[in-house]
Order: C-alpha cells, then sequence, then structure tokens
C-alpha cells in the first residue's frame, strides 16, 4: 500500500524528531480487504482516496465535526445506482456534495451493516466489478496524451510572447 501527497497532519508533532503525526486512516479494514491489489492512498478534501491502478474506487472520510457523510464513498455512476441498490439497500447519495443525486455514492458509517456492507464493497472491487470505479478526468487526458499537448502549445506560446518585441522599443 502506497501513500502519497502530503496528508493533514494534527497539530502535533513529536518532540524528539520534529516530525508530525499521520493522520489515522479512518476504516482501516477497508484498505487491509484490498491488500491483494496494492491500493494506493492520496489525501483529498480532508479525506483518503483509495486508488486500484488508474481507478479512484472508495472515499474514507471520518470528519467528527460532521460526521453525516461519514463513511466508505464508492466511485460509481448514476447509471449503476439501482443495481449497487441491490447489493446495499442503505446506499444514498453524499449530501455535502449539495446535489439531491450524485454519481458518488455513500455507505454511511451510521448503518447498522456499515461494516458488512464495506467489507461487501471490497469484495466486488477484488472481483473487478465495472459497476465501482472510475478513472479521474485528469488520469484519462494525462494517459491520452492531452494533458502532455496542452502543456506543450502552452510552453511554445508563452516562447513566443518572450521573443515578442512590441513597436516602438
Amino acid at each position: 500500500m502506497k501513500f502519497h501527497g502530503k496528508s493533514r497532519l494534527g497539530p502535533q508533532e513529536d518532540l524528539f524528531t520534529g516530525a508530525r503525526k499521520r493522520k489515522a486512516v479512518p476504516y482501516p479494514f477497508v484498505l487491509d480487504a484490498l491488500e491483494g491489489l496494492s491500493p494506493e492512498t492520496r489525501p483529498m478534501f480532508g479525506c483518503l482516496a483509495v486508488y486500484v491502478g488508474d481507478q479512484i474506487v472508495l472515499i474514507l472520510r471520518e470528519k467528527p465535526g460532521s460526521p453525516r457523510d461519514n463513511g466508505v464513498w464508492l466511485a460509481t455512476t448514476k447509471e449503476h445506482h439501482e443495481s449497487l441498490r441491490g447489493e446495499f439497500p442503505n446506499m444514498r447519495s453524499i449530501r455535502v456534495l449539495g446535489k439531491k443525486v450524485t454519481s458518488w455514492q455513500i455507505l454511511a458509517a451510521d448503518m447498522p451493516d456499515f461494516e458488512q456492507a464495506a467489507q461487501r464493497a471490497c469484495e466486488l472491487i477484488l472481483g473487478k466489478d465495472p459497476r465501482i470505479g472510475k478513472v479521474p478526468e485528469s488520469r484519462r487526458k494525462l494517459a491520452s496524451g492531452v494533458l502532455k499537448s496542452k502543456k506543450a502549445v502552452k510552453g511554445k506560446k508563452a516562447g513566443r510572447r518572450a521573443g515578442k518585441v512590441t513597436r516602438g522599443s
């Protein structure tokens, strides 16, 4: 399992080394269940995003100050909601995102069957179920070369501007 990026750390630092303590991983049993796929994690919006290959599959959220959307967020699309609801009857849209129905769905930590549902989601991911997981737009662009070509064009334009001579000088 790999941890990337800067994580939001608590204000406490180790007095002897000066190193900050890493924020605890929410619901570590989820990462344990996915260990066979070598998941990578990245901090995202104060949560922990879980990637398998190029796909983001889950976000783990545990914020004591705003608990209503704490739990395991499933990266899915609206077309899969109905069939996933057969697997997870208590699944719902994420309220903090502000829309009535969102592509992302949550297995809320306060559900009576939360751990069982989260384990089932991990089983689906391990089985490469196409209903869970999406390639983020930034990774799609990077893979297709769109991001690279835009940067190259920007660089060429900047070079032309730097070498441009204005009239009257």
